[in-house]
């Protein structure tokens, strides 16, 4: 049975204070700064972020609600009653390579840098993961990002460790790992690095124009063919990235990066993903041209599915955002996965079923066989990494 903790006027702690309560099975807990508030006619819409809220982590028995009065109090006495800043935590993980078991992902291998993620995209799937670090995968999965700074150490022990033989490894499964927080941090870069020390094949998923920085390494990578990167755009429309996607790269600034990655040699895949009926669903053809023309190689989709926390979220921005459009959205979402918001039947899940998810997938056929005919996005190289296994090249 959930419990909620109610804080009214001077009782009511801040974004970082303490919040100390006795749970069901009987011992007192501290949770730090997790509050799950639900926005009012008050609360104004959040711009230069995703979500709206802060939904209840399904792991805790317990959740913190912020009640009218207290913010009546805040607004009162001048102050916040909420932190929107974001906050760089720094985690200690033991390994870095994690084996993906997901049939129809499209990856074996996979590695995340940061754990959270800044660009605030309303639909990620990733958000759900946030709750087993103890956030919510609302509002915390934006403003609370989990920064491994030694993943480049960690990767140098997998790559080193006995039984490793050279297999794709993704950058990154989960979160981007071009997020704004790698600007500061340079943890990515120091993961290429290692990459191209040890010759291994990598690929890359992203929606950052940041990437560019490291053209150096990738270059270098891009040599051998051991280097694939997969730029993320999900419109034509800056007005429905800036609502979709608030903190990513402006969709000119990914196309350029598109266009810089190929002239460069680096293979690039265009993710038009997710297709959101009746947000973007209109659009495939339009960002696969345009994908064409900036020299990728190919493109690939998924229609987007809500599953978990995300269905709230979603569902509360959407009214928020695009309330005209709203339940209309919703329904075709609901239409694509037998009726639901999420869906996790391998092979029907990233695809979707019934008519909206057919006329999708014919767009993609039409697209590919239009603007991509003669295009082939090749095969990374996996011969080199036993020759560099020990760091240096090896005659033997």
């Amino acid at each position: 049975m959930k419990s909620r903790i109610f804080f009214h006027g001077n009782d009511a702690p801040f974004f970082y204070q303490q919040a100390i309560f006795f749970n069901t099975i009987g011992h007192w807990q501290t949770r730090i700064g997790r509050y799950f508030c639900k926005m009012t006619p008050d609360h104004p819409y959040l711009k230069g972020r995703g979500a709206q809220i802060n939904v209840h982590n399904r792991f805790f028995a317990e959740s913190v609600e912020m009640r009218d009065d207290f913010l009546n109090y805040c607004a009162a006495e001048g102050d916040n009653p909420d932190d929107n800043r974001t906050h760089f935590l720094e985690v200690f993980p033991k390994t870095i390579v994690n084996k993906v078991e997901s049939p129809d992902v499209g990856m074996a291998w996979s590695m995340n840098t940061y754990q959270g993620c800044e660009h605030g995209c309303i639909y990620c799937y990733a958000r759900n993961s946030h709750e087993y670090w103890g956030y919510s995968a609302g509002l915390d999965f934006e403003r609370k990002i989990l920064v491994k700074k030694n993943a480049a150490t960690l990767l140098e022990e997998k790559l080193r460790s006995r039984n490793w033989q050279a297999e794709n490894i993704v950058l990154s499964g989960n979160t981007d790992c071009y997020q704004p927080a790698e600007k500061k941090f340079r943890i990515t870069r120091q993961c290429l690095e290692v990459f191209l020390k040890y010759k291994h094949p990598v690929g890359i998923i992203t929606k950052n124009a940041l990437i560019t920085r490291d053209l150096d390494i990738l270059s270098e990578l891009a040599k051998d063919n051991l280097i694939g990167v997969s730029v993320s755009i999900t419109s034509t429309s800056e007005k429905t990235r800036a609502l979709l996607e608030p903190r990513t790269a402006t969709i000119k600034k990914r196309l350029e990066t598109v266009r810089i990655l190929s002239e460069n040699g680096i293979p690039v895949n265009v993710m038009l993903a997710p297709i959101i009926p009746g947000i973007n669903s209109h659009e495939i053809l339009p960002l696969a041209k345009a994908a064409a023309d900036a020299g990728a190689l190919s493109i690939g989709h998924t229609v987007v599915r809500l599953n978990g926390a995300i269905g709230e979220i979603f569902s509360d921005w959407i009214q928020k955002a695009m309330p005209d459009r709203a339940d209309k959205v919703l329904n075709q979402i609901k239409a694509c996965h037998g009726g639901n918001l999420n869906d996790s039947r391998w092979g029907e899940r990233m695809r979707g079923e019934g008519e909206f998810a057919t006329m999708i997938k014919s767009q993609m056929a039409l697209a590919r066989r239009k603007f991509f005919a003669g295009r082939v996005f090749p095969e990374l190289n996996k011969s080199l990494f036993s020759q560099y296994k020990d760091g240096q090249w090896s005659l033997f």
